[in-house]
């Protein structure tokens, strides 16, 4: 298989700037993805400018704490509002 880098007409494709909102939003998800002791897979990331709202469910408060954490690192991030709450195991 061969890979070829992506053009559009021969010229690369515009990135959009850090503070647009899904681009907020695809940092912070990555950000959460790999962040060391944090199961992400129940969490929702919402940009509202450059606010960030975290919503979904975490098994420990540690975590709740590294999400948010997590979420401010991103560059272009003002404000992060975490609704991420804890559950037991389902």
């Amino acid at each position: 298989m061969i890979f070829k880098k992506r053009t559009f007409y021969g010229d690369e494709p515009e990135r959009q700037v850090a503070d647009h909102p899904a681009e907020l939003e695809r940092g912070v998800a990555h950000l959460l993805a790999v962040t060391p002791g944090l199961d992400a897979a129940d969490v929702t990331v919402t940009a509202k400018g450059n606010t960030i709202v975290l919503a979904g469910f975490v098994a420990t408060e540690g975590e709740v704490f590294r999400a948010e954490e997590a979420a401010k690192q991103v560059q272009g991030v003002a404000e992060v509002i975490n609704r991420i709450e804890t559950v037991t195991a389902r």
